[in-house]
């Protein structure tokens, strides 16, 4: 049974960050999603989502990560550092059609990359999914020349499947696949 999450609610917490479930009526997560939806990396790596104001973020974020809390229980976060309070990303999961489990997605904002931020975040939202979601497998896709995400995937102990087309995806991806541990073998 999916266990639906409210907006707001704050689903993990490590030493650097929390992360929470964003809110379509919350200014500052809508002003997050048009920043990340507009840096040219996640445009590059990721997509153009076409997402140029604030209310196509709110509409964004309703039609996506709020509606995913929903249906499934999990969604992307917003990535919030505990020093500064500063938003800097999202990290999360999606239920991507073309994938037999749900997808790892992350994105920082420019001038927080590098930092460990999204290997936090991203080791976070996997001890949620073994955790509170009981899942036992993730995926996670990325573009064959993101060499970055890639690696951060392989230090999340993530293998590579193989390439993928997805529908409403014009290109071949990498797959990567991450098996949890379940209650009986941890």
């Amino acid at each position: 049974m999916t266990v639906a999450i409210l907006p707001g609610k704050v689903i993990a917490e490590t030493p650097r960050l929390q992360l929470h479930a964003m809110s379509d009526r919350d200014d500052a997560d809508a002003a997050l999603m048009l920043a990340l939806l507009n840096d040219p990396a996640f445009i590059r790596h990721i997509a153009d989502r076409g997402v140029r104001t604030l209310d196509q973020a709110r509409d964004y974020l309703r039609d996506g990560a709020v509606r995913s809390y929903a249906e499934h229980g999990f969604g992307m976060y917003a990535i919030r550092r505990r020093d500064t309070g500063a938003l800097i990303g999202n990290c999360g999961l999606i239920r991507r059609e073309g994938l037999d489990a749900p997808d790892l997605g992350y994105a920082l904002l420019p001038g927080h990359a590098g930092q460990g931020f999204a290997l936090e975040a991203a080791r976070a939202v996997i001890a949620d999914a073994g955790g509170r979601l009981a899942l036992t497998r993730l995926r996670a896709i990325v573009n064959p020349d993101n060499v970055a995400s890639i690696g951060l995937l392989q230090k999340l102990g993530f293998e590579f499947d193989r390439m993928v087309v997805l529908p409403h995806v014009a290109h071949p991806l990498d797959l990567f696949h991450l098996h949890l541990p379940t209650e009986a073998a941890a």
